[in-house]
C-alpha cells in the first residue's frame, strides 16, 4: 500500500489546527450529538500527539494485497491458518460504515492462529478481509454506488481468484447484507453465514402472523429512526451535500464517525471504554487520507434501491447469529430471525455492540469458531480455482 507522504500529514495537522469550532449549550455534551469538549480533546491528540506511522507499521503487518475484481482495485487482507492440524476453512469478512478492514484486525489473529491464543488448531481459518468499494483502499466506483448485491458478486469472484470453491461468509452492518446475499446469490459457494444482525427489517406478509415480540421488535424502528437515523437519511438521500464539508475538514470528519463509535459501542456513554484514542484515530485517519467519507455513505443510497422483495428473501444456506447486547436496537426475537433465513444457531454475548469484532475480538473469535465448526466437512477446502 502506498505510504502516507510528510506533505499529507503536514496538511492534517494544518486542518486540525486551523479548525473553526462550534458553540455548544453549557452542560450538552453528547445529547444533541458528538460532544465538543471530547472533540476538542481528541483532535488537540490528533494534531500534536498521534503516531500515524506507527500506526500504519501496525497495518503493515497483516498480509495486505490489491485484486482487479469487476474492473476495480479491490484491497483486501488474505491471511492465511498458521499451523493448523486440519483443512482450514476459507472465510470472508465484510465490514459496515463507518469503518473499514481496520473492524476486524483484533480478530484475525484469533482466527488464524487459534492454538496460540487457547482455542483448537482444528479450528483455523483462512481470513480474507475486503475493504468495501469505496472504503479504505478499495477504489471508489466512478459511476453509480454498488449496492450489497453487487459486492456479493465481486466477492464470490475474489474468492475464486484466491483459489477457494467453497467458502464461509461472515459480518455485520452493511456487511451482515453482503453475506446474507452470498449466501443468496451463490449458495453453492457459501455453506454457511454468520451475521451479527439481520439488517433492516422487511416484512411483506399479514401482520396478523406475526408473534407480539415481533410487533413490539418491529415498532421500535421508526422511533431510532426518528431520533438516531438522521446520518442514514442523509446518506440514503443526499450523501453528495454532506460529503464536502466531511472531505474538507478532519473535525467534521471526526465529529461524524465518533458520535457512532460512542453511541454503538458497548461503552456505557464513556467512548474510551471501548477504543483507545489511537485506535479512534487510526479508524478515522484511514477515512482521511482515502478520501472515501463520501464513496462510502453513496452505498446506503444504492442499498436503500434494493426492492423490498429482494430484501425479503429467505437464506436458505445455514445461518447463525450472535446478537451483542448493545448493538443499533435490542436482539430481534428468535422467530424474527427464522423467517429471514435457515437459523441453525444463535446466541447473545454478554457483552459487545455494533463493532464487536473490535471490542470482543476474542468472543466474536469464539462464535465464528463454534458455529462454522459443524460446517467444516463440506466446505470444499483446497479447491484449486486458479
Amino acid at each position: 500500500m502506498p505510504q502516507t507522504t510528510p506533505a499529507e500529514m503536514e496538511d492534517l495537522r494544518a486542518r486540525l489546527r486551523a479548525t473553526r469550532w462550534p458553540d455548544a449549550p453549557e452542560g450538552a455534551g453528547w445529547s444533541l450529538g458528538t460532544d465538543v469538549a471530547y472533540l476538542r480533546e481528541l483532535v488537540a491528540y490528533w494534531a500534536d500527539g498521534f503516531d500515524w506511522p506507527a500506526q500504519e507499521a501496525a497495518l503493515a503487518r497483516f498480509p495486505r494485497f490489491r485484486a482487479r475484481v469487476g474492473g476495480l482495485g479491490i484491497h483486501y487482507v488474505h491471511a492465511k491458518a498458521v499451523a493448523p492440524t486440519a483443512p482450514a476453512l476459507p472465510l470472508v469478512l465484510t465490514h459496515g460504515w463507518p469503518d473499514s478492514f481496520w473492524r476486524y484486525t483484533k480478530v484475525i489473529p484469533l482466527l488464524t492462529d487459534p492454538g496460540a491464543h487457547g482455542a483448537d488448531p482444528a479450528d483455523a481459518f483462512d481470513v480474507v478481509v475486503p475493504d468495501l468499494p469505496g472504503y479504505g483502499y478499495s477504489d471508489r466506483p466512478t459511476g453509480d454506488p454498488l449496492d450489497v448485491i453487487a459486492v456479493a458478486t465481486l466477492w464470490a469472484e475474489l474468492m475464486s481468484t484466491l483459489g477457494y470453491g467453497r467458502f464461509a461468509a461472515a459480518g455485520g452492518d452493511v456487511g451482515g447484507g453482503v453475506s446474507s446475499f452470498l449466501g443468496l446469490n451463490h449458495p453453492d459457494r457459501v455453506m454457511a453465514v454468520h451475521q451479527m444482525d439481520p439488517g433492516v427489517p422487511v416484512f411483506t406478509g399479514d401482520q396478523a402472523e406475526l408473534t407480539p415480540e415481533e410487533r413490539t421488535w418491529l415498532a421500535a424502528w421508526p422511533a431510532w429512526s426518528a431520533t438516531e437515523g438522521a446520518y442514514a437519511a442523509m446518506h440514503s438521500t443526499k450523501p453528495q451535500t454532506a460529503a464536502f464539508g466531511l472531505t474538507d475538514s478532519p473535525v467534521g470528519l471526526a465529529a461524524w464517525i465518533v458520535e457512532k463509535l460512542r453511541a454503538w459501542s458497548d461503552c456505557g456513554g464513556n467512548i474510551e471504554n471501548r477504543f483507545t484514542k489511537d485506535e479512534i484515530l487510526t479508524n478515522i485517519t484511514i477515512y482521511w487520507l482515502t478520501g472515501t467519507i463520501g464513496s462510502s455513505m453513496r452505498m446506503y443510497r444504492a442499498n436503500s434501491a434494493i426492492p423490498s422483495e429482494q430484501l425479503a428473501r429467505h437464506v436458505d444456506v445455514p445461518a447463525g447469529f450472535s446478537l451483542f447486547p448493545a448493538d443499533v436496537l435490542p436482539p430481534p426475537p428468535t422467530t424474527w430471525l427464522g423467517r429471514t433465513a435457515n437459523v441453525t444457531r444463535v446466541t447473545k454475548p454478554a457483552r459487545g455492540g455494533h463493532f464487536a469484532p473490535f471490542e470482543e475480538p476474542e468472543l466474536y473469535a469464539a462464535e465464528l469458531r463454534e458455529f462454522f465448526r459443524r460446517y467444516r466437512s463440506t466446505a470444499g477446502m483446497g479447491e484449486d480455482l486458479s
